[in-house]
């Protein structure tokens, strides 16, 4: 039986661990107060820990100082270590402890910008945060992947497991199934083995499931292949396939616009949305305005086409049979059905009742 997530607990070492309490400017300011002019400048122009947050890369702190761009990587190699040969460092331990215990109250591993964004709201303060994490000892960048997006951790132990399990995962989903967020949960918790039981939260693993490439989740909830129809939205169609699914039934087009409004907060004028309906073949014309998804198995043509369809796949039928097959697929009323099942230039009625082709 699939083990559910607990809501509460967190990991036994970081247990009420928050934000870390330090002073990050003053942290950042001591720990370069004790290497050279040039190694500081480097470190400054690299993680943005000036007057400016803009962060320079190799080629442009090169050009400034007419040197190679290896000559720049080297300078700055050699300057972190500087700065944790120094006693600035050593004495910056509880500091660097907390940094740690804040990341494994996250869940040991996280997205790059997940940590960033935590720990700070403005790019200034992310930097200097940066700058801390890529110096201290414990931490552990790794950079990103086709599979994974950066991320940091502080137990390689538990990324190792899960980076596994999220492909697992990735390679039990099918290209177009989705998963309510509690099954996605289930079905991760199945693949995560062996991790200690303290970071089987449900916010744990909704950064975890952040940290792959291959699989998403969209405005509702649901969860799938990030290549999924229903998981990918990046525009009315997508919003509007998304309505439509979630209603379970055809929709007009002005109650689609509608909904996307409602539901997600988008404008979505309804003769665009109308547009994005009739030009886009996952939905299907079924009615007077009226739009299902063509994965519910409608097909698209008008009614004569409909009809023509049935009686191909199931031979003659009689005209109350073709009436319940036809408004299986089409929202159209009796009289319209039997207009187009009437015109003699494309079916004919025989002896026993029946229509066929003509």
């Amino acid at each position: 039986m699939p083990q559910k997530p607990n809501k509460s607990a967190i990991s036994p070492k970081s247990k009420g661990a928050g934000l870390p309490s330090f002073e990050s400017t003053q942290l950042v300011k001591k720990l370069l107060a004790e290497i050279s002019d040039r190694t500081r400048e480097v470190l400054t122009l690299r993680f943005g820990l000036g007057t400016t947050s803009e962060r320079e890369t190799l080629e442009a702190i090169g050009e400034r100082w007419s040197i190679t761009r290896e000559r720049v990587r080297q300078i700055e190699a050699a300057a972190i270590e500087a700065v944790r040969a120094s006693k600035a460092f050593k004495d910056a331990k509880p500091a660097f402890d907390e940094l740690s215990d804040y990341i494994e109250s996250q869940g040991g591993i996280l997205p790059e910008d997940h940590l960033l964004s935590g720990l700070a709201s403005d790019e200034k303060t992310r930097n200097r945060f940066r700058f801390l994490l890529v110096v201290g000892s414990a931490f552990f960048r790794e950079r990103e992947t086709e599979e994974f997006f950066a991320r940091w951790h502080v137990n390689q132990t538990t990324a190792k497991k899960v980076h596994a399990a999220l492909s697992s995962l990735y390679s039990s989903l099918s290209d177009t199934e989705v998963l309510s967020e509690s099954e996605v949960f289930a079905r991760f918790l199945t693949e995560l083995k062996d991790v200690d039981a303290a970071y089987r939260n449900e916010e744990i693993l909704k950064r975890w499931l952040a940290l792959s490439k291959h699989i998403g989740s969209n405005p509702l909830s649901e969860w799938g292949r990030a290549t999924a129809p229903a998981i990918r939205t990046k525009g009315i169609r997508d919003y509007a396939y998304l309505v439509i699914k979630r209603e379970g039934s055809p929709m007009h087009f002005r109650d689609v616009a509608n909904a996307i409004a409602n539901l997600f907060a988008k404008k979505a004028h309804v003769a665009t949305t109308h547009n994005e309906l009739m030009k886009d073949e996952r939905f299907v014309l079924v009615g007077r305005g009226l739009y299902a998804l063509a994965e519910w198995g409608y097909k698209p043509g008008v009614v004569r086409d409909v009809i023509s369809e049935i009686l191909r796949k199931l031979g003659p039928l009689t005209r109350d049979q073709i009436l319940d097959e036809v408004k299986k697929v089409r929202y159209v009323k009796d009289n319209t059905i039997l207009v187009n099942l009437n015109d003699p230039k494309h079916f004919k009625r025989g002896k026993n009742g029946t229509y066929a082709i003509a």
